[in-house]
């Protein structure tokens, strides 16, 4: 992953030296004021979606990257989904409501979060209370693949009996042995089934608009109506159970 991004990074700067060449042949000292003027344009239509990649939590050593611009999160509420195979993630950031003796603890020993943006756990579900992650933003907003894999699912979300967004299931290139899957985006989506994707970087649909169907739980810990992008890691077909 890292590699792809840094061969990424090398093949724009090589791009931009080569125009940068090309264009001092031509317009000779005038063409410093040329490329400052299009660095000043070109800031107006940067995509706010690239945000610089961000760990939001790990499991079985496989990270899952923020999938969305860290500028439109409202807030990031881990929670259990009931569901018996969903693998409990380890959320990178720190816990915004922790209690008190865990907060004092991190304050002394340094141990709350590894760098990830803060969250919020929600312990109102049955189950591991990190067995899902819901990253709340407007409906609309861009959601990136959180990991480097292959698309191998893509499925309507069906709510009372009618679809009204899409859930795309991911292979990690780097855990084979398990499924991420992402869901609450719209129909319209970017990727199909075997559809490679990289994690920051391929774009996967955007948020469905939710907030007049159901409560959502990150509606609990933000001021608007909850509209989010969900995630979930199990096994795998046919894996191993201790995963």
């Amino acid at each position: 992953m890292e590699r792809h991004r840094i061969l990424g990074g090398a093949a724009r700067n090589a791009i931009a030296l080569a125009l940068a060449l090309i264009a001092t042949g031509f317009l000779g000292a005038w063409s410093l004021l040329f490329w400052a003027a299009a660095l000043f344009v070109l800031q107006f239509f940067r995509d706010p979606s690239r945000s610089p990649p961000q760990t939001l939590a790990t499991v079985s050593g496989l990270s899952l990257e923020v999938p969305v611009s860290a500028g439109r999160i409202t807030a990031i509420v881990y929670h259990a989904t009931g569901a018996t195979n969903a693998i409990p993630l380890s959320p990178a950031g720190t816990q915004k409501n922790a209690g008190f003796l865990a907060r004092l603890g991190n304050r002394l020993f340094g141990s709350g979060g590894g760098g990830g943006p803060s969250y919020y756990i929600d312990s109102s579900g049955d189950g591991a209370d990190t067995g899902s992650v819901d990253v709340g933003a407007p409906a609309g907003t861009d959601v990136y693949s959180p990991v480097d894999g292959t698309v191998v699912s893509v499925q309507p979300y069906v709510l009372n009996g009618k679809a009204r967004g899409s859930i795309v299931q991911i292979r990690p290139s780097d855990l084979a042995a398990v499924i991420v899957t992402v869901g609450n985006l719209d129909q319209h989506l970017a990727v199909d089934v075997g559809s490679p994707v990289h994690a920051s970087q391929t774009l996967l649909g955007k948020i469905v608009d939710l907030s007049k169907l159901l409560h959502q739980t990150v509606a609990n810990y933000t001021s608007d109506s909850g509209n989010h992008v969900s995630m979930q890691v199990s096994p795998a077909p046919g894996a191993s159970p201790l995963l």
